[in-house]
């Protein structure tokens, strides 16, 4: 898997959020886990209530690592919709701010987006010359995903904010 590098403006993204431990009630890629639950959530909500969407067919799913990350195993999942600025934002709804940044962007196609593809960002960023610049990802859901249900058919993109390592 070899990423685009590219440098991203800030995201303002508007959405949905769950902080825990996502597989407590189910592992992996699961509609039952807290992930899964979150994303029928958000899906449920009136998303025409979200103004100044930059690409309507487009759903983020942001991945935020905390300094309890590492030893209690929880995180924050965040999903939702790109915006190009933040006007009559729903009570419902929160907002994040995503730095601007350079991405290393990896398009993962099929039975990628299932495993666990950290051991294949750890080989890039150790023969790339980058690291992490900052402790999230994000998945940017688009038509190419098809859904859970017809995953080899699928593909979604994934940005890991990076810098040049030192």
């Amino acid at each position: 898997m070899n990423p685009k590098v590219m440098t991203e403006k800030e995201w303002l993204v508007v959405g949905m959020s769950f902080y825990g431990d996502p597989f407590s009630q189910a592992s992996g890629w699961s509609e039952d886990n807290e992930i899964g639950l979150l994303w029928k959530r958000f899906m449920a909500f009136d998303l025409a209530a979200i103004k100044h969407r930059t690409a309507p067919d487009t759903f983020l799913e942001i991945h935020i690592e905390t300094r309890e990350t590492a030893a209690k195993g929880v995180f924050e999942v965040f999903v939702g919709v790109q915006v190009d600025r933040l006007e009559d934002v729903p009570v419902e709804c929160v907002v994040k701010v995503l730095p601007a940044a350079q991405y290393a962007v990896f398009t993962l196609e099929g039975q990628q987006i299932v495993s666990d593809w950290s051991n294949a960002l750890r080989d890039w960023m150790a023969s790339s010359g980058y690291t992490r610049s900052h402790k999230y990802f994000i998945q940017s859901y688009d038509p190419r995903f098809k859904g859970m249900d017809k995953i080899d058919e699928s593909v979604l993109d994934a940005y890991i904010p990076v810098k040049r390592a030192a």
